[in-house]
């Protein structure tokens, strides 16, 4: 670590992925002594937005002429070899330099030191370690502020402090510990993952004031979490999620089955932020179609907890995509839409005008034999029927020594408990069935394929 280099970058935004460089400013550092510097506007070949220009004095007018990072590439990329790179939310600036050196065809890798979580491990009392804080703290100024240069002399300073008040010895230990540490997010304590099993669960990341940001699951919780701090650079989702982090919590369990139905069960529970899927909950409609009737009909959620007395076709989690599908059904195998009920009128339908109805219409086939033609086709929606006459225990087991039992009333997920004793159940028992479909395509799964992995304990 004889080389550092402190390296600052100003950017037309905080995505690493998409948003680009506008400055570029690093400052080499051998055995404690300054040696060279590099110091560059860039041409971002977008606009900046104005408030990036209010808060860091870089405009249009001031990049014009300034070379493409691609110009600049080879000779940076050159500039920055056998060097650690101290940055301030070293992450954001190491996944803005990575992402612009591939754009230009080059593979960017450095080791890097962050000052942000050094400050954290010097004086973990303090609330605030953003580089403002950190230059009043110690009696730091005279630096351009929020201009690449500027800052990157800030952070120098800073650690020129830092060496003299608690000694090279001790600050180059830190480094170390810091290194060999995964790359973890800035406002994260170590502490909060070491505890984390190699074991199936259900993870949870929070943000400030222990906003719910995501909830993922794993059969491996320690891998699964780590990998998310090692993907950032190169995902923008993963960066966003990343810079929120401030705590972490976790559930065990047995299994991917219960991992899998409390995950469904917290995403709606809870709403986190970054999750896209699981969240909706919504009232789901299914088509449903009696020997009796003359033409399928939508049926709202209440019939959809495994107890219908018909078959039902299709989870929907709107009337207008139930009519879609079935439109789309009726133009794959020439059905009449009229027949179907999605259309109204005498006569030939539009679609057989068309070339795309058999004619049940118009008497150019009979009714049954569209109608039987219908009800195959429907067959590939048809929603799977509870194969038991009522509650079931679904038995997990992991070598380590935990068992649970998950508890479904007719795809409907009552909750886990670690053993069927009676007050185990009477618990469970004040629990309201209600019926998800992501819980329908879990349980799907695990008896379509994995029953065999589970101890299956019917209850009625």
């Amino acid at each position: 670590m004889n080389t550092l280099i402190f390296l600052d970058l100003e950017t037309t935004g905080t995505r690493t992925t998409r948003d680009r460089i506008t400055e570029v400013a690093a400052i080499k550092v051998v055995d404690g002594h300054e040696v060279d510097r590099f110091v560059s506007l860039v041409d971002p070949g977008e606009p900046i937005p104005a408030h990036i220009s209010r808060l860091t004095g870089i405009d249009a007018s001031l990049v014009a002429g300034a070379p493409r990072f691609e110009a600049l590439a080879d000779e940076l990329f050159a500039w920055l070899q056998d060097a650690c790179l101290v940055a301030h939310n070293a992450r954001f600036d190491y996944g803005f330099l990575r992402n612009e050196f591939e754009r230009a065809g080059r593979r960017f890798t450095a080791p890097t030191l962050c000052t942000l979580k050094l400050s954290r491990r010097l004086a973990p009392h303090e609330r605030q370690h953003n580089l403002d804080a950190l230059l009043e703290r110690h009696a730091l100024s005279g630096y351009s502020r929020h201009r690449a240069e500027g800052d990157a002399r800030a952070m120098l300073a800073l650690w020129q402090h830092w060496q003299a008040e608690h000694g090279s010895e001790h600050i180059d230990a830190l480094c170390v510990a810091q290194r060999r540490q995964a790359s973890l997010p800035t406002h994260l304590d170590p502490a909060a993952l070491r505890a984390l099993p190699a074991r199936p669960g259900v993870y949870l990341f929070y943000g400030h004031n222990r906003l719910p940001l995501y909830v993922g699951k794993s059969v491996n919780l320690r891998a699964r979490v780590l990998s998310h701090f090692s993907a950032d650079r190169h995902s923008e989702r993963e960066m966003r999620l990343v810079q929120q982090i401030q705590d972490i919590d976790w559930q065990e369990t047995a299994g991917d089955l219960g991992a899998q139905l409390l995950e469904a069960r917290l995403v709606k529970t809870l709403m986190p932020i970054m999750n896209r899927q699981l969240r909706r909950r919504g009232r789901l409609v299914s088509w449903q179609w009696p020997a009796q009737q003359q033409a399928p009909s939508l049926v709202s959620g209440d019939a959809l907890d495994g107890r219908a007395s018909c078959a039902l076709y299709g989870l929907f989690r709107h009337p207008r995509d139930a009519r879609l599908a079935l439109k789309q059904i009726a133009e794959n195998h020439a059905l009449c839409p009229r027949r179907l009920g999605l259309e109204h009128g005498k006569g030939a339908c539009f679609a057989h005008q068309l070339g795309r109805c058999a004619g049940a219409c118009c008497g150019k086939e009979s009714p049954h034999q569209h109608d039987a033609r219908a009800r195959e086709a429907l067959e590939r929606l048809r929603v799977q029927h509870w194969p038991w006459p009522g509650r079931v225990a679904f038995g997990e087991h992991h070598p380590g020594g935990m068992q649970q039992w998950h508890l479904v009333d007719h795809w409907c997920y009552l909750g886990s408990v670690s053993d069927l004793s009676a007050a185990s159940l009477a618990a469970l028992a004040q629990q309201t069935p209600q019926f998800d479909v992501d819980t329908y395509k879990i349980l799907g799964r695990f008896i379509g394929g994995d029953s065999h992995r589970l101890e299956v304990q019917p209850l009625d």
